[in-house]
């Protein structure tokens, strides 16, 4: 399958972000005719119901970005045992105007990674939830729960441990099979 354009979506706003680092060691690990776009979600608005009618700019924008994938790449971190605040107000915006859905029938990948021992298993439960609800599939094996350790990440950024990195490839490759069984049926939109 190829020139697949999938939109990554990253939960937090950090710049030394944890996920960030995550969202491009398996984006470097995809196939090399796939694109990725990062969706910017650190100026939106929080949603709100009277702004329907006349959109804000960044909500605009994030619909446009969303829509213009075929797949998606939700990268979380847990806040609370849930997903972050930031990440469920792109969602709701890129949700709406009511009938207007921007995510529905799009293939997902959800990951995460903390320095949690249960990385981000509980935040990644509530997405899976909230995505199914926008008609939106996530592939369910193998889950990806990671535990951020000293040395996880090396100085540049990569992931440093071998056996990681071929988990992590292994991830890539289901989604990548995953996502053109449903880019191919003609899900895409």
């Amino acid at each position: 399958m190829s020139q697949v354009k999938v939109a990554v979506v990253v939960g937090s706003l950090r710049k030394d972000s944890l996920n960030l680092k995550l969202a491009h060691a398996l984006v470097a690990l995809a196939p090399k005719d796939w694109s990725f776009d990062f969706v910017k979600i650190d100026d939106l608005p929080l949603y709100n119901q009277d702004l329907d009618a006349n959109f804000p700019a960044p909500a605009t924008r994030l619909k446009q970005q969303v829509e213009a994938a075929q797949a998606l790449l939700f990268v979380t971190p847990e806040y609370n045992r849930s997903i972050p605040g930031v990440l469920k107000n792109a969602i709701d915006w890129a949700s709406r105007p009511w009938g207007k859905n921007s995510w529905g029938g799009k293939p997902s990948g959800v990951v995460g990674i903390s320095v949690g021992a249960i990385g981000t298993a509980l935040a990644q439960q509530h997405l899976r939830n909230v995505l199914s609800y926008l008609d939106v599939e996530s592939l369910g094996q193998p889950e990806m729960f990671l535990q951020a350790k000293e040395g996880f990440f090396d100085a540049d950024g990569k992931v440093s441990n071998p056996d990681t990195v071929k988990f992590l490839q292994a991830y890539v490759d289901r989604y990548v099979s995953f996502v053109s069984k449903h880019v191919g049926m003609g899900h895409s939109h």
